[in-house]
């Protein structure tokens, strides 16, 4: 009789589970994707250590007229919430018209984001996510940084959030460009060209990072500063300076890896710098200890020590 109602007791708690389960299941149901007419696309570029990237959706053109001007019934419309809602503009109408806000894509508003603080055309953007919108005319286009990154369209579009607007040229060019893309065609040490094209317009937009060097160092010290008992930090920043050839620098943060904890590694580092610098003597002193710590370490320092013997006898 006590296992009966123990079994009863049992299946009781099991139903109210499941309908728990059942109920949560209900309010929140699993989020489905689905195909898209314009589908969603990514392009993304690194200037230095500071990443740029445009996320966005793909309309095609599809045979309809993209840019122009507005019907006269749209000549108060703001924004784009009748202008590019297929169930509201007029057959006739243009896709994009002059002088209204578009959200330079389709679906959600496409997004533009960057890791560090930059210059966009010359002008400061703070790291962030950004919704990007364009208000285009023939011969000029305002590009948009709004501060809202998650919106629909251009729909609930607000001016006041606006973090940056700058102008842009567009060029006219012969060759359709059936869908809609974001592209990255010209970079350098610390600048990258960001080209939007649709049908016969080419938009560009520059985002430069105006010193690489030193957002690089402040990285590299908020991580020495965030992991103090990792020694492999401070030796990769040694390395970096070695590849600039500026051993000095190099030296020093070798000698701040040694500091946290001497290694073979460090030790192989520091005498591979010295070497690269022409300071042999010193390099072969600090050979020697870093050898002799690898082989207390069990490391394997044949390599190393071939290295070494070869710069003794002038072979390198």
């Amino acid at each position: 009789m006590i296992a009966l109602k123990r079994f009863y007791f049992v299946c009781f708690v099991l139903l109210l589970l499941a309908g728990a389960v059942g109920s949560a299941a209900a309010q929140n149901p699993p989020a489905v994707r689905f195909p898209r007419a314009s589908q969603k696309a990514m392009v993304m570029q690194t200037i230095g250590v500071t990443d740029v990237s445009v996320t966005y959706h793909r309309p095609p053109v599809k045979g309809r007229v993209i840019w122009g001007d507005a019907l006269p019934s749209q000549a108060d419309v703001k924004g784009e919430a009748t202008l590019d809602n297929q169930n509201t503009r007029p057959k006739d109408a243009v896709i994009v018209p002059w002088g209204h806000v578009w959200r330079a894509g389709a679906n959600d508003a496409t997004v533009f984001e960057v890791s560090d603080d930059v210059l966009i055309n010359g002008q400061k953007l703070a790291a962030g996510k950004y919704s990007l919108h364009t208000i285009p005319t023939k011969d000029e286009w305002t590009i948009i940084f709004n501060k809202d990154a998650g919106q629909w369209g251009s729909f609930s579009y607000d001016a006041s959030k606006d973090a940056l607007r700058v102008k842009a040229k567009p060029e006219w060019v012969s060759e359709s460009q059936e869908w809609l893309e974001y592209e990255i065609p010209t970079v350098s040490a610390n600048t990258a060209q960001v080209v939007l094209s649709w049908e016969k317009v080419r938009v560009p937009f520059t985002v430069e990072v105006p010193n690489v060097e030193a957002v690089w160092k402040a990285k590299a010290e908020a991580a020495v500063a965030a992991n103090p008992t990792d020694w492999r930090i401070p030796l990769s920043i040694a390395g970096q300076y070695n590849a600039e050839k500026k051993f000095d620098d190099a030296v020093k943060w070798a000698d701040k890896s040694i500091a946290v904890q001497e290694t073979f590694e460090n030790l192989r580092g520091k005498a591979n710098i010295l070497f690269a610098a022409g300071r042999k003597d010193e390099g072969f002193k600090v050979a020697d200890q870093a050898i002799a710590k690898g082989k207390a370490d069990k490391k394997d320092t044949a390599s190393f020590e071939k290295r070494v013997a070869d710069l003794k006898s002038g072979k390198m």
